[in-house]
C-alpha cells in the first residue's frame, strides 16, 4: 500500500457514471465530453473514452492534454486566446469556441480551417455561489445580445452555453433551458450543433434519466441541431477518495484528529466554497474535528461522527475527492502531494504517479 495521503480512484464506481453518461447518449442522440477543468487525470482517460465523445477544455494546456492523452473529439474555449497561442490552440482543436464576438472576429480568419462556436450568456443561472455563477451580474461569459450575435452568424456554426452549476434538479434544467429557447430560439434554428455546458449532475443518484434524455431529444429535434454535453463532476462523481492517516489527536474545546492532508493544498474549493468534506457514515457517539496539517487556521475537513475514539495512525477515507482537487492541488506549505493510485475492476490497485521533493522544488526556480 502506498503512504498516505493519496487520491484512490476507484474505476467500478467511475463506471456507474460512465454507464449512465452512454445510456444518455444512446437515447438522447446527445454527446458527452470530459471537462477538463474538473478533472484531467489522464491515466483513466483510454477507460473513459469507451463512454464518451471528447473533451472541452479552458486553456491551451488543456486542449493540447484533451487530443494527445485522451483523442476524440476536442473542443477548445477560452475566456480570452492570448495572440502567442491562437495557433497552436487551434492546431490541436476540432471545434473552438470564442467567448466574445470581438475574440471571434478578431481570429475567425486564423481559425477557418476548423469548426467555430461562441458562447452565448442566457442571464440566469443555478449557481448558488456567487464565485462560480455565470451569469453573475456583468459577467465577462459569453454574449447575450441577440441583436449583435444575428450580425456575426456568418462566421460560426453553433454555439455553447454553460449555466448550470450543481444542478440535480431535472424541472429546473428544464425551466432554464425553456428559458434559452426563448430568448435565443431564432438563433438556435440556424445552427448545426449546441453545448448545453456542464454542472448537470445527470448520473446523481434518482436523478430521472428518461425524461432528461427525452428533453434533450426534443430540443435537438426542434432546432436541428446536434446536442453536446460537457460533464466534469457529473463524470466522476463518488468515483474517488482521498486516503489520510491521523498524525495527533488533541482537545480544545472539541476533539481534534490533524491529518497528513490539507484542504488548502489538497482539496481547495471546500476552502473556496466553505464546504464541509465527505466522511462516511459519519455515525456514532465521537465526535471530532478532522484538520489538516497546514500552517493556515481555517485548514479544517469538518466536523464528523465517529463509531470509535480517533488514535494516532488511523485511516480515514474523504469521499467524493475527484473534482477540483488534483487540477487544483498545489504545493502550499511544502506539505506532501498525495500521490495518485487507480483501484481496478478486479480489486487491485497500482500507484500511477508519486511526488517526490524534486517535484516540489522543480515546480520554483
Amino acid at each position: 500500500m502506498p503512504h498516505t495521503p493519496y487520491y484512490l480512484i476507484d474505476k467500478s464506481k467511475l463506471l456507474r457514471n460512465m454507464e449512465k453518461i452512454a445510456y444518455v447518449r444512446e437515447h438522447s442522440g446527445a454527446k458527452a465530453l470530459l471537462a477538463l477543468k474538473c478533472f484531467a487525470t489522464w491515466s483513466v482517460f483510454d477507460f473513459m473514452s469507451d463512454y464518451m465523445d471528447g473533451t472541452t477544455s479552458s486553456s491551451l494546456h488543456e486542449v493540447k492534454l484533451g487530443r494527445k492523452k485522451f483523442g476524440k473529439e476536442t473542443h477548445a474555449y477560452s475566456v480570452a486566446y492570448a495572440d502567442s497561442e491562437i495557433d497552436e490552440v487551434i492546431e490541436n482543436a476540432d471545434k473552438i469556441i470564442f467567448n466574445s464576438i470581438s475574440q471571434l472576429n478578431r481570429f475567425a480568419d486564423a481559425a477557418s480551417g476548423i469548426v467555430r462556436g461562441l458562447r452565448l450568456n442566457p442571464q440566469v443561472s443555478s449557481s448558488s455561489f456567487d464565485l462560480a455563477d455565470p451569469a453573475r451580474p456583468f459577467s465577462r461569459l459569453g454574449e447575450w445580445d441577440v441583436t449583435k450575435v444575428e450580425a456575426v452568424m456568418d462566421r460560426i456554426s453553433g454555439f455553447m452555453i454553460h449555466n448550470n452549476c450543481e444542478n440535480a434538479d431535472f424541472d429546473l434544467f428544464d425551466k432554464m433551458l425553456g428559458d434559452i429557447e426563448t430568448k435565443f430560439g431564432s438563433l438556435l434554428s440556424r445552427v448545426e450543433w449546441v453545448s448545453l455546458g456542464g454542472g448537470i449532475h445527470f448520473t446523481g443518484d434518482n436523478y430521472p434519466l428518461d425524461k432528461f434524455c427525452a428533453r434533450l431529444k426534443a430540443f435537438s429535434q426542434k432546432y436541428g441541431v446536434q446536442v453536446y454535453l460537457e460533464p466534469g463532476e457529473a463524470s466522476i462523481t463518488k468515483s474517488t477518495t482521498l486516503e489520510v492517516t491521523v498524525l495527533d489527536t488533541l482537545f480544545n474545546g472539541k476533539n481534534l484528529a490533524i491529518v497528513d492532508s490539507s484542504i488548502e493544498a489538497h482539496m481547495l474549493d471546500l476552502l473556496i466554497y466553505r464546504e464541509t468534506a465527505k466522511i462516511e457514515p459519519n455515525t456514532g457517539d465521537h465526535t471530532y474535528m478532522i484538520c489538516g496539517k497546514s500552517c493556515l487556521a481555517g485548514d479544517v475537513f469538518g466536523e464528523f461522527n465517529f463509531e470509535n475514539e480517533i488514535r494516532v495512525g488511523d485511516r480515514i477515507s474523504v469521499q467524493d475527492a475527484a473534482g477540483y482537487t488534483m487540477v487544483k492541488k498545489n504545493w502550499f506549505n511544502g506539505v506532501g502531494m498525495p500521490s495518485i493510485v487507480i483501484k481496478e475492476l478486479d480489486g487491485s490497485e497500482r500507484v500511477i504517479r508519486e511526488f517526490t521533493f524534486d517535484d516540489y522544488v522543480s515546480s520554483l526556480s
